[in-house]
């Protein structure tokens, strides 16, 4: 396993729209558990492709004794409200409040191409949509909250 340099706030490829991943090979299996270990040496609870210059549908989450390896991930169901601080290894130095989902169902692949459901609630439904954000070029945040709307419904 290797640490990747982790890509901060200005880089192109954290706006952009990630691709599918479409080859799952041993490829693969490296840069997830390159990303896991890059993860925890930053002491952050997820990070995704692009986050390493890699604009791959693909991000780890670990909160507690769960880590979720979400390869395609998309939210099928989302229910209930949270809102709480977050903050992002690509942007040292800023954290905001954020709205989030408080519960949440994703569909993704696992590092050898099987097809998950996996439900997910509080923190780590949190965790994931922000990872996920980081797949569809989004950052935290463009969600601010703002005492009763998030900043990115403002036109």
């Amino acid at each position: 396993m290797s640490l990747r340099d982790i890509v901060k706030d200005g880089d192109p490829i954290l706006r952009r729209i990630s691709r599918r991943v479409d080859n799952f090979d041993g490829k693969l299996g490296k840069l997830l558990d390159d990303m896991r270990e890059t993860m925890k040496h930053a002491d952050g609870v997820g990070l995704a492709g692009p986050q390493i210059g890699i604009a791959r549908r693909l991000a780890v989450v670990e909160v507690g004794d769960t880590y979720i390896e979400l390869v395609n991930p998309v939210i099928v169901a989302k229910s209930g409200s949270q809102v709480g601080q977050e903050a992002c290894l690509s942007v040292p130095g800023k954290a905001c409040m954020v709205e989030r989902p408080m519960n949440i169902v994703v569909q993704y692949s696992d590092r050898f191409g099987k097809q998950h459901t996996g439900e997910y609630s509080g923190f780590i439904a949190r965790a994931c949509c922000h990872e996920i954000d980081h797949l569809d070029g989004h950052l935290f945040y463009d969600f601010e909250y703002k005492g009763g709307y998030r900043q990115a419904d403002k036109k």
